[in-house]
């Protein structure tokens, strides 16, 4: 992999009511600049866990020119998924679990206008969506259980990582690999040398004194891991 690890900080550890400037926190330049900001979308039913939705996301739109990652974690994204797409999500993330069609979400969400992305659960085999990847731009590796920030990382879910980052190099697959839950500066480099491109980091980013260091310390962690 030549290309720099992307950070995507999680604003589910962020403080609800300042994320405008949260987000500006790591906007800043160079190193301390995140790649993606990821947004959390719970529904209270898919995952135990409610935070928000397409009016904070169009929202945050307006506040920032980071490219937004929506991971929307809700039963039938079938119907729910477009609309952030349609309001200028960069890369929306529907998870494999909940969704009925998801080579036609994916198909909308591209014509849209934004990047598809493909999530599963860490007990999901990766080999039963195989297919239905080859429709996606994107491949979200859960590693905590979806629904609540400040989990431990299950390292186990390092051989599915593997096994994508192979077919990539193959060919079998072209997604961008990301991984979410409990990234921070103990686990970062064991996920980068497994093959992960983008690290969702929550409460490693916005439980640091400065958000924007912790993001150029995180990359710098998987650039080393990765060499």
């Amino acid at each position: 992999m030549a290309h720099r690890p992307l950070i995507a900080p999680s604003i589910l550890s962020a403080d609800f009511a300042r994320l405008g400037d949260e987000i500006q926190a790591v906007a800043g330049d160079g190193d301390t600049r995140a790649d993606w900001v990821h947004v959390d979308v719970m529904d209270a039913h898919f995952v135990p866990n409610l935070t928000l939705g397409l009016p904070v996301v169009q929202s945050l739109l307006k506040a920032t020119d980071l490219p937004l990652d929506c991971h929307l974690m809700i039963d039938d994204p079938d119907r729910w998924a477009i609309g952030y797409a349609e309001a200028g999500a960069y890369n929306v993330t529907v998870h494999a679990e909940a969704a009925t069609d998801p080579v036609k979400i994916a198909k909308d969400l591209r014509a849209a206008g934004a990047k598809a992305g493909l999530s599963v659960k860490p007990g999901t085999p990766l080999e039963d969506h195989l297919d239905t990847l080859k429709h996606y731009d994107t491949l979200l590796v859960m590693s905590v259980e979806p629904g609540f920030g400040g989990q431990s990382f299950i390292a186990e879910v390092l051989d599915k990582v593997r096994a994508a980052r192979r077919l990539v190099e193959t060919g079998h697959l072209n997604v961008l690999v990301e991984i979410d839950g409990g990234i921070n500066a103990d686990t970062i480099e064991q996920a980068a040398e497994a093959g992960v491109d983008c690290f969702v980091a929550g409460s490693a980013v916005y439980g640091a004194e400065d958000p924007g260091k912790a993001v150029a310390a995180l990359r710098d962690l998987a650039v080393h891991a990765q060499r």
